[in-house]
């Protein structure tokens, strides 16, 4: 059994109709889904499941090996059953807020391995706000002022954002696609998909993106922070997303 995750290739998707697949108290597996599940440092998507007339709220998901599980609150409406066709919306400013500080990070990860060659050790995110970790041991100096304007110009470059998918054996013959100290990607994962902000960062993610580094925001670093000798901590927030961009 396996969910098609359809935010894949497009997360601009923003519902779907899916099948419930499997079940447990408070909990369904479909067949299909655009909620997006934690993993990879971004937290998972909510929104809404109706069923039978029924609408109740998607309040986390999780993947167990190759199915996401939709938990949901049962107080609304409870479990339907397996054969339950279903209709999934996301929050989406939410989702979106998610998306352009997944790009965003991306960005601070493409402007550090240009400027400075460093590896990722590590991050978290929340809706425009993250922390990123690097092997820096120390930080260069004037190093906040000058990753905030390189970071902002890339956002300005309004670069567009592409997806593709290569077979594992191809992508991870390619050092510079696992920017990652370590290699986090699952064994059983077999086809790996890439972002490429085109010309600056292309890297393996499994994470949902905009479609163009323009809808990103401005970016400001808060802080930064010393986690033991070789690893330093950039802490972020995005502002003001540009007009007419949703």
């Amino acid at each position: 059994m396996e969910t098609e995750l359809l935010y894949l290739n497009d997360a601009q998707l923003r519902s779907m109709d899916a099948t419930v697949v499997d079940r447990r108290e408070g909990a369904v597996a479909l067949d299909r889904t655009v909620f997006y599940p934690t993993g990879g440092g971004q937290p998972h998507d909510e929104g809404t499941l109706t069923f039978g007339g029924t609408t109740v709220a998607v309040t986390d998901v999780r993947k167990e090996g190759t199915v996401a599980w939709h938990h949901i609150d049962v107080a609304e409406g409870g479990t339907p059953e397996v054969g339950t066709g279903v209709h999934g919306e996301l929050d989406w400013d939410r989702r979106h807020r998610l998306m352009r500080t997944h790009t965003a990070l991306h960005i601070l990860c493409g402007v550090i391995w240009n400027e400075w060659g460093r590896a990722v050790t590590g991050g978290n995110m929340e809706p425009l706000a993250a922390r990123m970790d690097f092997e820096f041991d120390p930080l260069p100096e004037g190093f906040a002022q000058r990753v905030t304007e390189l970071v902002n110009a890339e956002i300005a470059a309004d670069r567009p954002i592409e997806i593709s998918f290569l077979d594992r054996d191809t992508a991870l013959a390619d050092e510079d696609l696992i920017r990652t100290k370590v290699n986090l990607i699952p064994e059983f994962v077999k086809v790996i998909r890439v972002v490429d902000i085109v010309g600056l960062d292309k890297q393996a993610d499994g994470g949902t993106h905009v479609s163009r580094t323009g809808e990103v925001g401005r970016f400001e670093i808060t802080k930064t922070q010393s986690k033991g000798k070789g690893n330093k901590r950039v802490r972020m927030v995005l502002h003001d997303v540009p007009e007419g961009v949703s």
